[in-house]
């Protein structure tokens, strides 16, 4: 592992870049290049980039003890229509950033395009569950301690809904091995936080969990709690973070990485990457989304 000088970018920026959500076209006068006789600009419409495979579940979902319902958006492996086989599933946060262009914030992070590609190229086929983040209450759902800036967290409940309501619901409804060895859980910035205390407050429900850039500023505990409740010796971790994500983000990321390996996880369910240069954003997730998914499922 190649250790870099910390990034100058805050991390505040790469926060808000996660953030689901449509960005709209403003609309009103526009002058013409000469400046004069102004016209109205007409929004254009977003073009869809998800693949036929991705669909929305029909009916929100109830938040159990949150008040809220949720969008959930469901990838389902090019095989799918025409076996009878299992498949693992890998549960994803920040839904709207995944699959379509047209719902993500600042780009999305293939992952159809991508799992198309493993399928054909490497036999690696997989269900994927999105979960669309809360919006303004992004921070605060996928946050399981409380914190004074962004308010009470709400992760404990966040992740009863995804363990209580969503996979029981896809476990029923789509033909799933719905075991912890091939259960997973995936998500970057606030959402690799959430993911870290999923597969650690939950090793009953999950097996391998994809950490890209996560958040730990936030949620200092997160160190106390993998101290205490340290994941299973067989989980599978993919811890990610680009070199130019910002000093406190890098450094909370090499604490983490120092301490599951002086914890004595295990070195072959370790996989770490930090690429230097690489920014808090959905591109730079989407490049590395398809060499941890291929190491958290191999056989």
């Amino acid at each position: 592992m190649q250790w870099i000088q910390k990034g100058m970018l805050a991390l505040a920026i790469g926060i808000i870049s996660a953030c689901g959500g449509v960005q709209s076209t403003a609309t009103g006068p526009v002058a013409n290049a000469s400046g004069s006789n102004p016209v109205t600009a007409t929004p254009t419409q977003p073009v869809s980039t998800a693949a036929a495979s991705v669909k929305v579940l029909p009916e929100r979902l109830s938040m159990p003890g949150l008040g809220r319902d949720r969008t959930v958006r469901l990838y389902l492996p090019p095989g799918y229509a025409t076996s009878t086989k299992r498949y693992p599933v890998l549960y994803m946060h920040d839904g709207q950033n995944l699959f379509d262009a047209a719902t993500s914030y600042a780009g999305e992070w293939g992952v159809d395009e991508t799992l198309d590609a493993l399928a054909k190229n490497q036999g690696l086929e997989l269900i994927v569950v999105g979960i669309d983040n809360g919006g303004d209450k992004r921070m605060t759902e996928l946050n399981a301690w409380d914190n004074l800036r962004f308010g009470r967290g709400e992760g404990a409940l966040y992740m009863d809904f995804i363990v209580k309501v969503v996979k029981p619901l896809i476990d029923t409804q789509y033909r799933t091995q719905p075991g912890r060895e091939s259960t997973g859980i995936m998500g970057s910035s606030m959402g690799g936080l959430i993911s870290q205390y999923a597969i650690q407050q939950y090793p009953q429900v999950f097996g391998k969990a994809g950490i890209f850039s996560p958040a730990y500023w936030p949620a200092p505990a997160v160190y106390d709690m993998t101290a205490s409740q340290r994941p299973a010796s067989d989980a599978r971790l993919a811890l990610y973070m680009g070199g130019a994500e910002g000093g406190e983000a890098v450094d909370g990321y090499v604490r983490m990485v120092a301490q599951l390996q002086k914890q004595g996880h295990p070195a072959g369910n370790l996989w770490f990457k930090q690429t230097p240069g690489a920014q808090h954003n959905e591109a730079a997730w989407r490049s590395e989304f398809g060499a941890a998914v291929q190491w958290l499922f191999k056989e």
